[in-house]
């Protein structure tokens, strides 16, 4: 039976809502944002980057957010819609690091519902009510209130329904003290559903409706309804009361109204592209309001990308006139949001998210359009042009990555590395990129400079204990040492009072404010006031292996002999203790003093008799062993004591790491009390020994392990997180602190000094993209060359090769600016930023592409015919002429719903003799879309709409051998093993195919009984695959073991038993052993073990951008651990939006053999009492629970 741990190796970065105000801090300038079902709390910092502050998981779909304040109060509350039938309160604690709920309140059923409210979500600007309302009918009103505490507190709800009526948009009106008003646009089709003749549809009307909250009363009336343009979309609300005239403008298909409650209406027309067709209207999507003390103004967003600053030119209550400007153009964004620092932030609907600083707030001369110019003509109003330009306004600050959407996924190991690459298609049109994921966390490269040989040591020092940034820089050669200075640049400098002439084996800044130098020969002592103090070695004995702190220095003799120095009250090194030892000290570490101690009482010392001691530097037991740790199979080789702070669920320890010969670290918890060690666990991080360094993460202690790729080590949560980090092979390295690097390192690579610092924590991929010029839709992986093709095709786009002006040059030609910095890399190209032209629909835009993955750069890319949609690709082995080639799929004039298309095609190319370039060898039309193809024993597989094809290679085009026309709608994956072949359709699951060579014929042998809408499918063995579905479900569909045996031995293959179907399908049912709703549509599955020697993955990839792993669990004691550890979490980690996680799993069908591992993990995050219990009940310890987590984890990242 499967069995498999589900967990989230990189988080969805598509969001679907963002909101902006003072979440942690009363000045806190914070945006919260929800990504489909996780919210997160995101600042920028002083550099402007965009820091994710929190992170929580909600364990349900949460459909809208709205900012609220109470009266008086200096922060800000979230509401949330979800899925839950709930409406949510939560607020930000800064203590716990987390969001905490404050009220609860259940209205309705769970589910993403028509009638149930949580669609549209929005606040009175006083935070006096909330109004959460459903796409149909049911809108909820709630009066926020305080208690005598000053708790918040919520009042029952009051309807305001009303049936058979849509809702498109919903806002809170500003007021200012009068009773509160939520407004809507809303459309009755009341009429429409019992007339017959059709005629209501094409009378029906939107209005523009408000709903008045009765503070008195405590109930909510209809108070205005009016006739509104049928176009109308979005509602932007106006200030009122003191600060405006109020009322609301009412952004329509071409038009920006201003509507307001006895106020005739003020009419503008909305600027559009001079490029546009005039069958194209403009809608806004998306706004974002500015209020200072004297003036207010808003930016609203096309479709097409293109900002409008919209402003209001009113006296007292009445507006006079409003003007629609030019703003700029970015992406199409779901969300902006204006921060009171001067930035914008932009969420896209799709690609990567950004941060904008205002570099003007639209006073120049762009293109105005004005209620008072508005013109009507014969053909209606007098439309406003203007022609897109560069950022004007704006200027890029941050880009936040997004692989939103992921079409398609891939794992191989191209390039020849340590652990596969994760090839990824992402994105849409213009802004597509094809994402190269390596395994790590990035390192952002700030300097490079060369040395004059391979140095054996770095180290960074401060001058005086009360600077907060690094002074020197201090380089150790086999025979010298070098001494940098820190400042706007690196220099050499000679008067540091450190040794040049011997190598250094330590550098630390003193109590004092003196140095310490530890070189083979003794100590170097360099006082504040430049005096040097030495002390040498006895006889001929040298150092080999030291540490220290601002306090306590320990070295190590050759021979064995140990030696303790402490600092006195005066300033001077004292001899403390010594200890002979039986042989050399392999290595040593003594951790930094705790805050309000004298010294720390332990001394970590390995030794190559594979032990690790545990010894005491207090007085009365100087040197003394505490506790021996016995390392198996090889000995200890590098040393690191850290402390982690304390959290909510977990106190402070102490942990001591251990590099091993062998490339394991090992790490075990010390006693804080006694010394004794306890919880060890071990990890196999690479081929080289790994050499331990202390760093600074988030201002908390942190270690690097440099083994053949370095790892970053640091405390998150309450739990210890070991992650690789994705950069060059690293030799040495040290913790860096500069102005303009404040959380950095500087390491030795290759003969060069680098100075980089961590991008981005808590991301598991770093990322290399690759630009393409339309929307990519499949690859394939070519075997011999290692290069990998790609299809990308794009609906109603004019194809490349018929642009004009700016937008003619695609983005994957455009030539890259000549300096690589960061705000180069976040300009776009002009097709990148105004999208690509426009044509009308049923058109296409196709081409092949082919990808060196070593150097991430595009080879050859080969432009279809026009109107040619590419659908599928493979490689195939074709028998005839005894090579590998790539076949496309195609369709001419495709258009959905209904589909229709004329004809298609299946184009085969051979690769050149360098394997970068293609040439058409010939193209085989066919009757309808190519869905699918697959390689099939020296033939093709297609799928040509409902039908299964087997093609053979002819002279001047594909011959047809075999045909199966049965499947029920459209073939949209197709895989082969043996004589098998596995066909996916688009709306009714897996079918089992097998082929008789012999009798030259193809049938179905075996079926799914769930109708399934298919997205993408994987084979995971002869008789088993892995599948997703449109609405978020991945399965495992298997064959019965009898009906398995039963096809492979009879002579027939199940053929004669064919006319006895079973419930109108295949005569053979396949099972479904393992069922698990992910929370979103699953594009693509692969497969691969992503640890040298590691288990086999399941991967996936979502249309949010997220990637996940099924582990299979390989013992039963494993898999009743997780079951009932996910059993108490259900209980003990409530949803943070009130969501049953039970049913949430099993959204549409019942979750089966899955274990939620993104809930198991919460159990770092519980309190300690809680974490106690839950192990109390499994006859385990917390910590015990904690290492299953970090090794079931440890297999995938």
């Amino acid at each position: 039976m499967v069995h498999l741990y589900n967990l989230s190796l990189q988080k969805s970065a598509g969001i679907n809502a963002a909101v902006y105000g003072n979440f942690s801090a009363p000045k806190a300038q914070e945006i919260v944002v929800a990504r489909n079902k996780t919210l997160e709390l995101l600042r920028p910092d002083d550099t402007g980057k965009v820091q994710t502050i929190c992170s929580m998981e909600a364990f349900g779909i949460v459909r809208s957010i709205a900012a609220f304040r109470l009266t008086g109060a200096n922060r800000d509350y979230i509401v949330i819609g979800s899925d839950s039938g709930r409406v949510v309160i939560v607020q930000y604690d800064k203590d716990k690091a987390s969001f905490v709920k404050v009220h609860q309140e259940t209205f309705g059923k769970s589910g993403c519902r028509r009638v149930v409210p949580g669609q549209f979500l929005c606040a009175d600007p006083k935070g006096r009510a909330i109004c959460i309302g459903a796409i149909e009918k049911s809108k909820l009103v709630y009066v926020l209130n305080r208690d005598n505490k000053a708790n918040l507190t919520i009042s029952s709800p009051l309807e305001a329904n009303k049936s058979q009526t849509i809702v498109f948009h919903m806002c809170g009106l500003d007021c200012g003290l009068d009773n509160p008003i939520f407004a809507a646009i809303e459309l009755d089709y009341g009429d429409a559903d019992i007339d017959p003749s059709g005629e209501a549809v094409a009378e029906a009307q939107k209005h523009l409706t408000y709903y008045e909250l009765d503070l008195g009363l405590n109930h909510v009336v209809r108070k205005w309804s009016e006739p509104i343009d049928n176009g109308a979309n979005h509602l932007i609300p106006v200030p009122g009361g003191s600060d405006g005239p109020g009322g609301v403008l009412v952004c329509c298909e071409n038009f920006v109204i201003y509507k307001h409650q006895n106020h005739d209406e003020v009419r503008a027309v909305i600027p559009r592209r001079t490029s546009l067709s005039a069958d194209r209207g403009v809608l806004i999507v998306s706004s974002a309001s500015h209020r200072s003390k004297n003036t207010f103004f808003f930016l609203a967003q096309s479709e097409y990308g293109d900002i409008y600053k919209l402003t209001v030119d009113y006296s007292g209550e009445k507006v006079n006139e409003i003007k629609v400007k030019y703003f700029d153009t970015i992406p199409t964004c779901i969300s902006m949001c204006v921060l009171k620092t001067g930035f914008l932030f932009a969420a896209s609907e799709f690609g990567n998210h950004a941060l904008y600083q205002f570099a003007g707030i639209g006073d120049d001369d762009a293109v105005e359009s004005t209620s008072a110019g508005l013109m009507e003509t014969e053909e209606g109003y007098q439309p406003v042009f203007f022609d897109p330009r560069p950022l004007t306004n704006l200027y890029p600050i941050d880009n936040i990555d997004s692989l939103c959407p992921v079409l398609d996924m891939q794992a191989h190991n191209l390039t020849d590395e340590e652990t596969p690459q994760l090839y990824t298609l992402c994105g849409t049109g213009a802004r597509s990129t094809m994402r190269i994921l390596r395994q790590g966390i990035g390192m952002s490269e700030l300097a490079m400079s060369a040395l004059p040989g391979q140095p054996n040591a770095i180290f960074t020092v401060k001058t005086n204990s009360s600077q907060e940034y690094d002074s020197y820089i201090v380089v150790s050669f086999l025979n010298a040492t070098l001494v940098l200075s820190i400042g706007d640049t690196v220099a050499e400098v000679s008067d540091s009072g450190l040794l040049g002439t011997s190598p250094t084996l330590q550098v630390c800044l003193m109590g004092d404010d003196s140095l310490l130098q530890v070189h083979p020969s003794g100590l170097r002592h360099i006082k504040a006031d430049k005096r040097v103090n030495e002390w040498r070695t006895p006889g001929r004995k040298q150092i080999s292996k030291c540490t220290c702190n601002n306090k306590q220095v320990v070295i190590a003799l050759t021979g064995g002999e140990v030696i303790y120095f402490e600092l006195d009250a005066t300033g001077q090194l004292i001899e403390v203790e010594k200890l002979e030892t039986n042989g050399d000290i392999a290595c040593l570490d003594i951790g930094p003093v705790p805050e309000g101690a004298l010294r720390n009482r332990f001394l970590a010392m390995g030794s190559f008799d594979g032990n690790v001691r545990i010894m005491s530097l207090n007085p009365d037991d100087c040197l003394q062993t505490l506790a021996v740790q016995a390392l198996k199979g090889a000995a200890p080789t590098s040393l690191l004591v850290l402390p982690t702070a304390s959290t909510e669920s977990s106190q402070g320890s102490l942990l001591l790491n251990v590099g091993m010969a062998n490339g394991v670290l090992m790490r075990c918890t010390i006693d804080q009390v006694s010394g004794q060690l306890s919880d060890t666990r071990m990890r196999f991080l690479g081929a080289r020994a790994p050499k331990l360094v202390r760093t600074v993460i988030r201002g908390s202690p942190a270690m690097v392990a440099l083994s053949s790729r370095p790892w970053l080590g640091y405390s998150e949560k309450g739990t210890f997180v070991l992650a690789p980090i994705s950069y060059v092979p690293i030799e040495e390295m040290c913790s860096f602190s500069s102005e303009q690097c404040p959380e950095g390192v500087v390491a030795i690579s290759n003969q060069t000094l680098r100075i980089a610092s961590v991008e981005r924590l808590g991301e598991n991929f770093n990322q290399t993209s690759i630009k393409l010029r339309y929307t990519p839709r499949a690859m394939s992986a070519n075997p011999d060359t290692r290069m990998i093709a790609l299809i990308e095709s794009d609906q109603c786009t004019v194809p490349v090769s018929e642009r004009e002006g700016p937008e003619a040059i695609p983005a994957d030609e455009a030539s890259p600016a000549d300096d690589d910095d960061d705000e180069d890399a976040q300009k776009m190209t002009p097709v990148e930023q105004f999208g690509a032209p426009k044509s009308s629909p049923g058109t296409w835009a196709s081409c092949v592409r082919i990808v060196n993955p070593k150097d991430a750069k595009s080879t050859f890319t080969l432009e279809l015919a026009k109107n040619e949609a590419a659908l599928s690709l493979c490689h195939v082995y074709m028998s005839g002429p005894n090579e590998l080639l790539l076949a496309v799929g195609t369709a001419i004039s495709l258009t959905f719903a209904p589909r229709d298309c004329e004809g298609g095609f299946i184009h085969l190319y051979r690769y050149g003799t360098d394997g970068t370039t293609l040439t058409l060898v010939h193209s085989t039309p066919t009757d309808g879309p190519v869905g699918a193809l697959c390689g099939f024993k020296g033939h093709l597989l297609a799928g040509v709409n409902n039908a299964l094809r087997i093609y053979d290679f002819g002279k001047k085009k594909m011959l047809r051998k075999v045909e199966n026309r049965n499947f029920p709608n459209f073939i949209s994956t197709i895989h082969a093993a043996g004589d098998r072949i596995y066909v996916g359709d688009v709306q009714e699951s897996i079918h089992f195919v097998k082929y008789k060579a012999d009798e030259g014929s193809i049938y179905v042998f075996a079926d799914d009984v769930r109708p399934r809408y298919m997205t993408a499918t994987l084979p995971l063995d002869y008789d088993t695959l892995a599948g997703a579905d449109k609405f978020g479900n991945i399965f495992i569909n298997r064959l019965p073991k009898d009906v398995s045996e039963e096809m492979d031995d009879d002579p027939t293959g199940g053929k004669n038993v064919h006319a006895d179907g079973l419930l109108n399908g295949a005569p053979n049912k396949s099972e479904t052993p393992a069922q698990f709703y992910v929370g979103e549509t699953v594009c693509a599955l692969t497969k691969g073990a992503l640890q040298p020697g590691g288990t086999e993955l399941v991967l996936y990839g979502t249309l949010m951008g997220g990637i996940g792993a099924l582990v299979p669990f390989s013992t039963k004691s494993e898999i009743e651990f997780f079951t009932h550890l996910e059993m108490h979490m259900r209980q003990e980690a409530p949803s943070l939006v009130g969501r049953d996680h039970m049913s949430f799993r099993s959204y549409y069908a019942p979750v089966k053999n899955v274990v939620d591992g993104d809930l198991c993990e919460q159990f770092g995050a519980l309190s300690a009492e809680v974490q106690r219990r839950i192990a109390e009940d499994m006859d385990r310890t917390p910590s015990e629970i904690l290492k299953k987590l970090e090794q079931v984890r440890a297999l995938a990242v």
